[in-house]
């Protein structure tokens, strides 16, 4: 049994070997198949040839494309509506996000009749477990680093299959797949998901103070992190941006790390680089991600590629043929006069990254920042810093608080967040104002920030700006 496997709570959903995962059920039924992680191994399963149906709350584009993929989706938490040959517990394995509420009555009758219910990190630790192992952790960069690094490996035609948490743009799909002897997996550190696994080369991008409503405070969280790092297979390796507490090979930007970019400059929006690493320095790689944290990702995934072997001159073309992440600083409108750009930060360091990036490509141009925050529980413990960035921007619009899965916490709102914002040009808006109100504005540069649904605005936005 791996060491990693000390650090799960829920004992009876450990396994004793992975034939007793999803190679002994025939079928896989999913609660919360609409979620970005659940949905990468419903498209696994169903690559594998398991018949795969689930339940989510709402209709929603990734629902849709699981369902063009021949996936029975339902979206009433009713037992009746699932099909019967899901309802046998020798066949049916079923996997759960830890975001449904526990008075969930699929749920409970998957539990109350003896089938095997699994959280989604313990069925992604399993899948891993068979292969070599590379995982990305961290409070921020995760995904795309994660992206990155499955695209790299595609591109040097390693066997593997890619997990990630946000839709690659590259390959519109949050599942790369070419292979099964490697696996990439987006390590999370929300309910210590990360510690279900073991991997051979695993990273941290960093180890900011973030979901305290599970931890508490931030050297809980800091402690979680070195907990992972420990659970890494014996003759593995660990990768850490330059300057964390932990010893492993560093990456970082224009410094003494093992692995770093040199040299930068920016020509047509995109970053061109050297990157010196333990062999020597290797000369001119193309990178069109904006933003120093972008390009710190790029390196990381660069690190661990090599690390595992893939030779650099193909390590060069497949980072200039990264395209990014859906969500992830994403262009909408890339036009002379007006650039729309869309991006998932919910935490203050992600938007403080935002800002750089952006003031980076346009120096000269004024800045409408749309923010929907995130949760109450977060909004609370950072709202100085949150603050603090959104100030930075030339003109902020905030919308209400979005709950995800918590209740109101008392005087935690989007006005008393607005009242600290040292800014004057500030508004709080409706989501049906958006439109309006970027009309009504002179900004040359309009960007939405948040993890919430304001996603589900870009598309409203990009019609109505679109020439």
């Amino acid at each position: 049994m791996s060491r990693n496997r000390e650090h799960i709570s829920n004992n009876e959903e450990v396994l004793s070997n992975g034939k007793d995962l999803g190679w002994a059920f025939s079928s896989v039924y999913f609660i919360g198949i609409g979620g970005i992680g659940m949905s990468a191994i419903a498209r696994y399963f169903v690559a594998n040839g398991k018949q795969v149906a689930g339940y989510d709350k709402t209709p929603t584009e990734i629902t849709k494309s699981l369902e063009g993929l021949g996936v029975q989706i339902h979206f009433k938490d009713n037992i009746q509506k699932v099909s019967k040959e899901f309802l046998n517990s020798e066949h049916t394995l079923v996997v759960y996000t830890p975001a449904i509420p526990k008075n969930h009555s699929e749920f409970n009758y998957f539990k109350d009749n003896n089938f095997k219910v699994l959280k989604r990190a313990v069925v992604l630790g399993e899948i891993t477990k068979q292969t070599f192992c590379l995982a990305v952790a961290g409070t921020h960069g995760k995904t795309t680093t994660t992206s990155i690094l499955g695209h790299l490996l595609k591109v040097c035609n390693v066997p593997m299959t890619a997990f990630l948490g946000g839709i690659s743009e590259n390959y519109d799909s949050n599942l790369i797949l070419n292979g099964t002897e490697v696996t990439v997996v987006e390590a999370d550190e929300f309910d210590r998901s990360f510690l279900t696994l073991s991997p051979d080369l695993a990273c941290i991008t960093s180890m900011d103070a973030d979901h305290l409503d599970i931890y508490g405070n931030a050297d809980e969280l800091i402690k979680t992190f070195k907990d992972f790092s420990e659970c890494i297979e014996p003759n593995g390796k660990l990768f850490v941006r330059n300057g964390l507490p932990l010893k492993g090979i560093t990456y970082g930007i224009e410094d003494d790390s093992d692995y770093s970019a040199q040299n930068i400059s920016i020509e047509n929006g995109s970053y061109i680089f050297d990157i010196k690493t333990p062999a020597g320095i290797h000369k001119n790689y193309k990178f069109s991600l904006p933003g120093r944290h972008n390009l710190s990702n790029a390196i990381s995934a660069f690190a661990m590629a090599a690390e595992y072997g893939c030779p650099y001159e193909e390590l060069a073309k497949g980072l200039e043929s990264y395209k990014g992440v859906k969500r992830r600083f994403t262009y909408q409108i890339k036009a002379e006069d007006f650039v729309f750009i869309d991006d998932y930060a919910h935490h203050p360091e992600e938007i403080k990254a935002v800002h750089q990036a952006v003031r980076e490509m346009y120096p000269h141009k004024k800045v409408l920042a749309i923010f929907q925050p995130h949760l109450f529980s977060r909004t609370k413990d950072f709202v100085s810093e949150f603050a603090e960035t959104l100030s930075k921007f030339d003109e902020i619009l905030l919308l209400d608080i979005y709950p995800a899965r918590e209740l109101p916490i008392e005087g935690v709102t989007s006005e008393w967040l607005l009242d600290k914002i040292e800014n004057s040009n500030k508004k709080l808006i409706q989501k049906s104002e958006i439109i309006n109100e970027i009309k009504n504005s002179n900004a040359q540069i309009v960007l939405t920030i948040g993890a919430g649904d304001i996603g589900a605005e870009v598309q409203h936005i990009k019609e109505a700006f679109h020439d």
